[in-house]
C-alpha cells in the first residue's frame, strides 16, 4: 500500500470524480449556485465599455445622430451619460466580484476542511504496515496538501471558468451587434484558440503526480532533519542533508519547468492566433467602412471587444489547465479514501474480563511477502503470568508482542484469547485490554496530566495522583511550579529519559488493562534511572498477564517463562533456573556474557 505506487488512472473521468465529491458539495450547494449565478452578470458586464464606444464615437465624436426606439439621442446627452454610466457599471461589477469572491472562498474552505477531516479519520484507522511503508513527508503531502488544493481550487476554477465564458459570450454578442461578418472571424479565432487544450491533459497529470512524490520527499527530509537534529550534528551530516534537500529542490524545479515547457507554448500560440484574427479584422473592417456597411464607432467598438475578448479567452485556457490539475488532485484524494486497513475489524466478540489464557499457535508472519520473520511460533501464557522474550536484535521479539494487540495480522496460525482467535474480537475491546510501554514511547504535546489521561479520559484526580505515586513520578511532579499542568513539549522534549518512561508507565497504569506489553522499556536508561523505572514497572505488572522483551536479564529472573528467540524461531523455553541448566545453552551464554563476575551482577 505504498502511496507512490498508487496509479491515478481516473483523473479525467470527470463524472466519476464529481460524483465522489458531491457529498461534500451538497451541504453548500445553494451558495455554490448563487456564486455561479453571480459569475454570469460579472462576466457579461465586461462588454459594457466596448458597447458604449459605438454611440460615443458615432454621436459624441463624429456628431452623427442616433435614434433609439423612435427617440433621438443627442450629442450632449450621450456625452453626459456615457462616462458616469461606465463608472456605475464598474462599481456594480466590483461589488459583484467581492460578493462572488467571498462566497467562493467560504465554500472552498468549507469543502476543503470537510475533506481533510474525513481523510484524517481514514489515516488514523490505517494499519501499522501502512506507516512502515510510507515516508512521513509523502503522507503529509497526500493527506493534507492534495485535499487542500483540490477542494479550494475546484469551486474557484469553475466560477472563474463561468465568468470567463460569460465574458467571452458578452463580448461576442457585442461583436455580432457591431458586424456579423467580423464576428465570424472572431468566432473562428476563438475555436482555434481552444484546440491546443486537449493536448495538455496527460502532460499535466504525469508531471503533477511526480511533483507530489518529490514534494513528499522534501517534507520527509525536513522532518528527519528536525527529529534527528542531534544525529545530524553529532555525525557532521549537515552537508549531506543540505545536498539531499538541494537535489530534491532541483528535481522539483526540473519537473515544474518540464510542465512549463510542455504547456507554456499555449500563451504565445494564443497571442499569434489573436494577432492573426485582429489583422484580418482590420483588413475586412476597413473594406466594410469604405463600402458604408460599418460605422467608425461600430468598428472601434468591435476592435475594443476583440481586444478585450483575448483576456477571457486566455483566462479560459488557464482555468481549463487549472481544472485539469484539480481533477488530478481529486483523483489522488479519492485514491486515499479507497485505501482500506489490512486489519479488518469484523469481530463479534467483546473482551469483558482478563483472559485466563493466551496462546500463540503455529504462528507464521512476514512484513513483506516472501520474507518470513516468524516461523511456526507456539507458546502459551496463563492469567497473571509473566512471559519474557530474550535474544539477539532482529530475531523477531518485537514482532511477537506487536501481534498481541493486532498491530499486524499473522500469515498462518492462530493467536487465541481463552480459546477464541483474536480476529473474532472487536479491535476496540482487544486493544482496550492491552497496555504498552516501549523503549521509545511517544508522548503528545501538552501537559503531564493530558498525557496520563490518554490512558483513561474520565480518570479522576485521585486516580491520577495514585498512578503518579505508583510510577514514582510524584517527587518530580511536586518539584514543578505548575505540577500536572506543566507542558512537556513536543514528544516530551523537556523530560529526561527516565521521566518519559515513568510518564508512559503512568499512562499504562491508569488504563488498567489486564495484559501488559513491555518492549525493552528500560534498555535505554542508566542504572539509576533503570532502578526507579523498574520499581514503577513492578507496580504496573501486579496481577497482570505480562509480555516483556528484556535487554537486561536481571529484570526477568522471576519471569514464569523465558523464551529465547533466534532468527524467528523459539530456540529455548523455560524458567531462568531451567535455562541455566542447559549445557551450552543460548540463554546461559547470554547470561554469562552479561554477568562475567559477581561484581557486575551486584552493580546491575
Amino acid at each position: 500500500m505504498r502511496l507512490d505506487n498508487i496509479k491515478t488512472d481516473k483523473a479525467f473521468q470527470y463524472s466519476y470524480l464529481l460524483k465522489r465529491i458531491f457529498p461534500y458539495i451538497k451541504p453548500v450547494l445553494f451558495r455554490i449556485i448563487l456564486g455561479f449565478l453571480l459569475a454570469v452578470p460579472l462576466g457579461l458586464l465586461d462588454g459594457v465599455t466596448a458597447l458604449a464606444l459605438k454611440p460615443y464615437i458615432d454621436v459624441v465624436v463624429n456628431g452623427n445622430e442616433m435614434v433609439y426606439h423612435g427617440i433621438t439621442l443627442t450629442r450632449d446627452f450621450l456625452a453626459f451619460i456615457i462616462p458616469p454610466g461606465i463608472v456605475i457599471f464598474a462599481g456594480i461589477q466590483g461589488a459583484l466580484r467581492y460578493i462572488n469572491t467571498y462566497l467562493s472562498d467560504w465554500v472552498s474552505l468549507t469543502i476543503s476542511n470537510s475533506v481533510k477531516i474525513d481523510l484524517f479519520k481514514k489515516l488514523i484507522y490505517l494499519d501499522s504496515k501502512f506507516f512502515d511503508e510510507n515516508a512521513s513527508g509523502l503522507v503529509i503531502s497526500r493527506f493534507l496538501s492534495d485535499p487542500s488544493y483540490a477542494s479550494s481550487q475546484l469551486i474557484g476554477s469553475i466560477k472563474n471558468l463561468i465568468t470567463s465564458f460569460t465574458s467571452a459570450l458578452g463580448l461576442i454578442g457585442v461583436l455580432i451587434y457591431n458586424s456579423w461578418q467580423l464576428a465570424l472571424v472572431g468566432v473562428i479565432v476563438l475555436i482555434c484558440a481552444f484546440m491546443p487544450m486537449a493536448i495538455l491533459r496527460k502532460k499535466i497529470k504525469e508531471v503533477s503526480n511526480k511533483t507530489t512524490v518529490v514534494g513528499g520527499n522534501i517534507t520527509t527530509a525536513y522532518n528527519e532533519t528536525y527529529s534527528g537534529n542531534k544525529v545530524v550534528a553529532g555525525y557532521n551530516l549537515q552537508e549531506d542533508e543540505f545536498t539531499k534537500i538541494k537535489n530534491l529542490i532541483r528535481e522539483t524545479f526540473t519537473l515544474q519547468m518540464s510542465l512549463t515547457k510542455r504547456t507554456g507554448w499555449l500563451s504565445p500560440i494564443m497571442y499569434i492566433i489573436a494577432s492573426i484574427g485582429i489583422a484580418i479584422v482590420m483588413y475586412v473592417g476597413n473594406e466594410l467602412i469604405k463600402t458604408g456597411n460599418l460605422t467608425t464607432g461600430s468598428f472601434a467598438s468591435f476592435i475594443t471587444s476583440l481586444l478585450l475578448l483575448y483576456k477571457p479567452i486566455k483566462t479560459l485556457g488557464q482555468d481549463l489547465t487549472g481544472i485539469q490539475s484539480v481533477f488530478v488532485a481529486l483523483n489522488r484524494v479519492f485514491d486515499l479514501f479507497d485505501l482500506d486497513s489490512r486489519i479488518a475489524d469484523k469481530g463479534k466478540h467483546e473482551i469483558t474480563k482478563a483472559p485466563d489464557s493466551i496462546e500463540f499457535k503455529n504462528i507464521t508472519f512476514s512484513y513483506n511477502e516472501g520474507t518470513e520473520i516468524l516461523h511456526n511460533i507456539s507458546f502459551s501464557a496463563k492469567r497473571g503470568q509473566t512471559i519474557a522474550f530474550v535474544g539477539n536484535s532482529g530475531g523477531g521479539k518485537s514482532t511477537i508482542v506487536n501481534l498481541i494487540p493486532r498491530f499486524y495480522d499473522i500469515d498462518k496460525g492462530n493467536i487465541l484469547y481463552d480459546g477464541i482467535d483474536i480476529r473474532e474480537y472487536s479491535l476496540n475491546s482487544l486493544r482496550n485490554s492491552v497496555s504498552e510501554v516501549f523503549q521509545n514511547n511517544f508522548l503528545f504535546r501538552g501537559t503531564i496530566k493530558e498525557n496520563i489521561l490518554v490512558g483513561k479520559k474520565n480518570a479522576t484526580l485521585e486516580e491520577i495522583n495514585k498512578v503518579i505515586k505508583a510510577s514514582h513520578l510524584d517527587e518530580f511532579v511536586d518539584s514543578l511550579e505548575l505540577g500536572l499542568d506543566t507542558q512537556i513539549g513536543e514528544n516530551g522534549s523537556s523530560l529526561s529519559g527516565g521521566q518519559r518512561q515513568r510518564l508512559a508507565i503512568a499512562r499504562a497504569m491508569i488504563k488498567d488493562a489486564p495484559i501488559v506489553v513491555l518492549d525493552e522499556a528500560t534498555s535505554a536508561l542508566d542504572n539509576k534511572s533503570e532502578k526507579i523505572v523498574q520499581k514503577a514497572l513492578d507496580n504496573l505488572m501486579k496481577n497482570k498477564t505480562v509480555f516483556v522483551i528484556a535487554h537486561r536479564l536481571s529484570t526477568i529472573f522471576n519471569a514464569d517463562k523465558i523464551i529465547f528467540i533466534e532468527n524467528g524461531n523459539i530456540a529455548e523455553e523455560g524458567t531462568h533456573e531451567e535455562l541455566l541448566r542447559i549445557e551450552n545453552g543460548k540463554y546461559k551464554a547470554l547470561y554469562n556474557m552479561q554477568f562475567k563476575n559477581q561484581q557486575e551482577l551486584e552493580i546491575v
